[in-house]
């Protein structure tokens, strides 16, 4: 089992974000992710969200980085944590910008950058950026593919609904061969198809943990899934947090201090076919150096283990 880490002060959503975050500054949060970095942790991770109508601003927050540009940050000041969004939200960009952004990163960060694509939830925010809701998927779906064909190709070329290109170059290509990682968070069925067409992992959001074995026999049944090894990420954070970021209160959500009851719940999750979780933050954290500490004692009586 791998363990990733989480970005503090990358987000204010009620459900998640414990209220010592909001005082650290850009350098604190560089130092925290040094620290992950130095602590061999494998991932650091980070949600994102360009405009929240002021309806939802109490559970999901307002405060979100651009991903790419908050990992670049991160990527500047670690050698070897590798750098994930958690989620971007696909149809949101031009996918020729989203495929130059993630090259970008990963080009300067010697092969780190790992992307996770949602096609997103909030019809408000895709109205403000003029995006059709109702299109989402269709839009992730070709958008992706665009983003592989600029990755791979020396002589990109494109023809689609939404997006079209030819007779062009594009570089630098990521240093990762084939390109970037691909993970698609969500659990729709058009997303566990997409994981199966493109991806390299899946991130599910509001699927039952239970269920989590038959999803992935689904997305390894479906016929374009050619066999690449794949990956899957879990927190049992997620569980506290409702499909429109309210908050849940589920008992199994919150961290502890108990190193049985965390491996076994690392040893449940890897059961059910988890590859990559986080061990969530305990009540009681009040600044930066409680989370250096709590990940310190992470790094030493969790991680040799699992």
């Amino acid at each position: 089992m791998k363990l990733n880490v989480g970005v503090p002060n990358s987000m204010k959503v009620a459900a998640l974000t414990q209220p010592w975050e909001g005082a650290l500054s850009g350098a604190d949060v560089g130092r925290l992710m040094t620290a992950a970095d130095t602590l061999g942790f494998n991932k650091c991770m980070l949600g994102e969200h360009f405009i929240i109508p002021r309806d939802h601003i109490a559970l999901s927050g307002d405060w979100y980085f651009h991903t790419v540009v908050a990992l670049g940050f991160i990527g500047g000041q670690t050698k070897n944590l590798r750098l994930s969004s958690s989620v971007s939200i696909l149809p949101l960009q031009n996918p020729i910008v989203q495929a130059k952004a993630w090259s970008t990163l990963d080009w300067l960060t010697g092969g780190r950058a790992e992307a996770l694509f949602g096609v997103g939830w909030l019809e408000a925010e895709f109205d403000m950026l003029g995006v059709p809701f109702a299109k989402r998927g269709r839009m992730a779906d070709e958008y992706v593919a665009a983003i592989i064909e600029l990755w791979t190709k020396e002589n990109p070329e494109f023809e689609g609904e939404f997006v079209s290109f030819r007779d062009c170059g594009f570089a630098p290509k990521p240093v990762q061969k084939p390109g970037v990682p691909i993970w698609f968070g969500g659990d729709a069925q058009a997303v566990m198809k997409r994981v199966a067409r493109f991806g390299n992992g899946w991130s599910p959001f509001r699927t039952p943990p239970e269920k989590f074995p038959e999803c992935i026999d689904f997305i390894t049944s479906q016929p374009e899934y050619d066999g690449r090894p794949l990956e899957f990420f879990f927190a049992l954070e997620m569980l506290n947090v409702g499909a429109h970021h309210e908050v849940i209160g589920d008992p199994r959500a919150p961290g502890t201090q108990d190193k049985q009851k965390i491996l076994d719940q690392i040893g449940w999750l890897k059961d059910l076919g988890i590859t990559q979780t986080i061990v969530p933050l305990p009540k009681g954290i009040t600044g930066e150096q409680d989370w250096l500490d709590r990940q310190q004692w992470v790094a030493e009586e969790i991680m040799p283990l699992v």
